[in-house]
C-alpha cells in the first residue's frame, strides 16, 4: 500500500533525489554548499509529507465514498424489500377481500335460485354463393328489406331469453379470393346487423364454411361479430359469458374431418372453461352426415364424452335436417338442429327446423337436473307453403307444429340411447319452458306433445344442388 501511494505521489523519485543529496552533503566539505543541500532536502521532505497527506486524504475520502455507496445501496435494497412485502401483503389482503366479496356476492345470489333460459338454432348462412342466382339469393333480400327482416318472426323469442346461440356458417367479408370448393358462402360485414338487431348474443364458428374465402375471411367475420358485441367461440377458442351472475362456458368443436380424434380437444376445451370458472357448460358440435336423420357413432360417442367431462348440454348441426334428442345422465344431446336462417339454398326440399330452448336452474348446490325444455317447431321460410326459401325462419302453428314435433320425437326414438329411454319433445305455445322427460307426456293444456304425428320424411332425403353434400371441403 505504501509503495502504491509512493508511486501515486511520485515519492519514489523524491526519495532517490533525497538520497543523492544526502550523499552529496556527506561528501561535501564546503559548509555553505552543504547547508544549501540540507535546505533542498528539507524542502523535499516537506513536499513528500504534504503529498502523502494529500493522497491519504483523497484515499480516505474515496473509502468514505465507497462505504457510503454500499450503505446507501443496502438501505435501498431494504426499503425495496419492505415495500414489496407491504405491497404483497396489501395485494393479498385486497385479493382476499375481493374474493370474500365475490364469494359473499355469489352466495347471496345463490341463496335464491337463478334461472337461465338458453336458446339454440342451427345453421345460419348470412350470405350466398357467388354462383347462385342473384334475384332469389340471400343478398338480394338484404338489399330489398334490410337486416331486421330476416329474424323478424323469431325476434320476440330471442329477446325473451337470457342467451341466444347460433351456428355462424359462412363468412362476413369483402375478400374476393374464393377457396376451391363446391360451395363457398359469404355476406357483407354489415350483415352482422341481422344478428345484432335480433338479440343474438353468441355464435359458434367451428364449421366447414367459416373459412370459405381464406383465413382473412375468418378474421373478418370475427371482427364483424366483435364490432356488434356478439361473442364468438369454436375450434380452440372458448368463451365464458356472465349471464345474470352465472358464468356460462361455451365450447365449439368441428368434427367432420377428424371425427373421434377431436376427443382430446373436446376434453381440453371443457377443462379450460372449467378453469375459467364456468358454472354451466354448453358444447356445440358441427358433426354428422348431411341428410342423415340418425346420428352416427361418432356423434353419439363424442356427445356422451362431452357430458361425461362436465357439459350440461350438447347441441349439434351440419346434417341440414333435424335429428333426434337423447337424454344421457340427465343431460340432453340435441344431435341436429337443422338449418335456420339459411342462405345456402333458395328452395330446399325440407324446410323443417326448430328452436331448442332449455331453462337451467342454478342454486347453492349447482344445476338442478330437472330437464326443463321447450322445443319450438319452425320452418326456415315464412313462404314454405309456396315452396321457396325467403330466408325468414318462422315458428310453425297448428298441424304444422304438430307434424314437425312428431318428426323430432320419432327421430329421437330411433337413437340407440345409452340408457334405453327416449326423449319426448314438448312445445309450449306460450314460449315458456316446460319439463321434458324420457317416455312421459306433458300435462299442461298449453303443451303440444305427440309421438304419433310424424310426417313422411322421404322427401327430406332429396337435396338440390345448393347443398354442400361433400364433406371433403371441410376446413
Amino acid at each position: 500500500m505504501q509503495r502504491f501511494i509512493s508511486r501515486l505521489t511520485g515519492d519514489i523519485q523524491l526519495q532517490k533525489a533525497d538520497r543523492i543529496l544526502r550523499k552529496m552533503s556527506m561528501d561535501c566539505e564546503d559548509t555553505e554548499y552543504r547547508s544549501s543541500i540540507k535546505h533542498v532536502r528539507r524542502i523535499i521532505r516537506q513536499h513528500r509529507k504534504k503529498e502523502r497527506k494529500r493522497v491519504l486524504m483523497l484515499a480516505g475520502l474515496l473509502c468514505i465514498g465507497i462505504l457510503f455507496f454500499f450503505i446507501w445501496s443496502g438501505i435501498c435494497l431494504v426499503r425495496g424489500f419492505m415495500k414489496d412485502s407491504q405491497d404483497s401483503v396489501l395485494a393479498k389482503g385486497t385479493q382476499n377481500a375481493k374474493e370474500g366479496e365475490n364469494t359473499a356476492g355469489k352466495n347471496s345470489k345463490l341463496e335464491e335460485p337463478v334461472e337461465l333460459l338458453l336458446t339454440f338454432t342451427g345453421d345460419c348462412i348470412l350470405g350466398t354463393d357467388e354462383f347462385f342466382a342473384w334475384d332469389t339469393g340471400f343478398n338480394a333480400y338484404y338489399e330489398m328489406y334490410g337486416p331486421e327482416y330476416f329474424l323478424d318472426n323469431v325476434r320476440d323469442i330471442f329477446q325473451a331469453d337470457d342467451l341466444t346461440i347460433i351456428n355462424m356458417e359462412g363468412t362476413l367479408t369483402e375478400e374476393t379470393e374464393r377457396l376451391d370448393k363446391q360451395f363457398a358462402f359469404k355476406g357483407e360485414p354489415a350483415f352482422v346487423d341481422i344478428l345484432a338487431s335480433s338479440s343474438v348474443e353468441a355464435a359458434n364458428m367451428a364449421n366447414n364454411h367459416s373459412h370459405d374465402y381464406g383465413e382473412q375471411s375468418f378474421d373478418d367475420t370475427l371482427a364483424a361479430l366483435d364490432d356488434a358485441g356478439i361473442v364468438h367461440f369454436g375450434y380452440d377458442e372458448t368463451a365464458v359469458m356472465d349471464v345474470k351472475g352465472i358464468k356460462v362456458g361455451l365450447v365449439g368443436i368441428y368434427e367432420l374431418y377428424d371425427h373421434l380424434e377431436r376427443e382430446q380437444q373436446l376434453k381440453d376445451n371443457i377443462a379450460k372453461v372449467k378453469a375459467d370458472g364456468a358454472q354451466l357448460i354448453v358444447v356445440i358440435f358441427h358433426w354428422g352426415n348431411e341428410t342423415e336423420t340418425v346420428p352416427d357413432s361418432n356423434q353419439t360417442t363424442l356427445g356422451r364424452i362431452a357430458i361425461d367431462e362436465g357439459a350440461d348440454l350438447v347441441c349439434g348441426h351440419h346434417p341440414h335436417v333435424l335429428q333426434g334428442i337423447e337424454t344421457y345422465k340427465g343431460r340432453n344431446i340435441v344431435y341436429s338442429l337443422g338449418n335456420f336462417c339459411f342462405g345456402g339454398n333458395s328452395s330446399p326440399s325440407d324446410m323443417d327446423t326448430m328452436i331448442y330452448q332449455q331453462t337451467f336452474t342454478i342454486d347453492a348446490d349447482g344445476i338442478k337436473k330437472d330437464n326443463v325444455t321447450n322445443i319450438i317447431p319452425c320452418s326456415i321460410s315464412s313462404a314454405a307453403y309456396d315452396g321457396y326459401n325467403n330466408y325468414q325462419p318462422t315458428p310453425a302453428e297448428g298441424d304444422e307444429a304438430t307434424r314437425i314435433l312428431g318428426k323430432i320425437n320419432e327421430r329421437s326414438s330411433w337413437i340407440s340411447t345409452a340408457e334405453g329411454s327416449t326423449f319426448t319433445a314438448k312445445y309450449n305455445s306460450n314460449n315458456d319452458s316446460q319439463s321434458s322427460s324420457a317416455d312421459t307426456a306433458a300435462s299442461d293444456s298449453d303443451i303440444v306433445d305427440m309421438n304419433s304425428s310424424a310426417s313422411d320424411d322421404t322427401d327430406a332425403e332429396t337435396y338440390d344442388e345448393s347443398y354442400d353434400t361433400d364433406n371433403s371441403d371441410a376446413e
